[in-house]
């Protein structure tokens, strides 16, 4: 399913959200301008190797986050980013936006590594922000359980569909569960236990640190 917008409005400019795109998009196209030995060596310098966590490399622990594998990854996770996001942020305020995204980006590392290390898978370097995001999508659901989120299902790309955000987020995240439950971690391409985990934390963290933002957003997203 690909979201395309939803009917929350903003009250102040996302300008985290858009810096964080910016961002990303800003690496993306420097990664545009290396060759293909290059982008292989700056993926694995400032990618992240499961054994960065046992190491503690903090810096790939964050860098790894604004890399991308293609334009169709960072095209995805931007629009994620900037339909959920941007109403994340308006509700919790732009540091803990930014302490719920960080944290659930750290998070979804830890687990994937956590899994790629169990199942051997050493050399893979982990890139992309949708662990980050996922947290996101988590506390969106919890703030705006009944918003209404507009949406393309493929292969059904002429026909909009108009789905609450509850349904949305989660037949998203059943289908992370079944992916990881059934699609080993070197097939793929895509980290599903980094998608579990960054989801994880950011339903916990924003139910514990934001319970008072919760409960008034929660109500007004009711009667919207």
């Amino acid at each position: 399913m690909i979201p395309i917008k939803d009917n929350i409005p903003t009250h102040s400019f996302p300008y985290l959200t858009v810096l964080l795109i910016g961002i990303n998009v800003g690496v993306f196209f420097y990664e545009l301008s290396l060759s293909p030995e290059e982008l292989e060596i700056f993926v694995h310098k400032y990618g992240l190797l499961p054994l960065d966590i046992v190491q503690l490399n903090f810096l790939n622990l964050f860098t790894h986050m604004f890399i991308h594998g293609g334009i169709a990854h960072l095209v995805g996770n931007m629009l994620f980013l900037w339909i959920f996001g941007n109403n994340v942020e308006d509700a919790l305020g732009r540091v803990k936006f930014l302490v719920l995204y960080f944290f659930s980006g750290f998070f979804a590392a830890f687990l994937q590594s956590f899994v790629a290390i169990l199942e051997g898978s050493l050399n893979v370097p982990m890139v992309g922000a949708s662990g980050a995001i996922s947290g996101i999508l988590a506390a969106y659901v919890k703030l705006y359980p009944y918003a209404k989120v507009l949406t393309v299902i493929p292969p059904f790309i002429f026909f909009f569909f108009v789905l609450p955000a509850w349904f949305f987020i989660g037949y998203w995240f059943i289908l992370q569960l079944l992916y990881a439950m059934f699609i080993p971690t070197d097939l793929g391409g895509v980290a599903w236990y980094a998608h579990i985990g960054g989801f994880l934390a950011g339903w916990f963290l924003v139910d514990k640190l934001y319970k008072k933002s919760l409960k008034l957003v929660h109500y007004s997203a009711i009667r919207y």
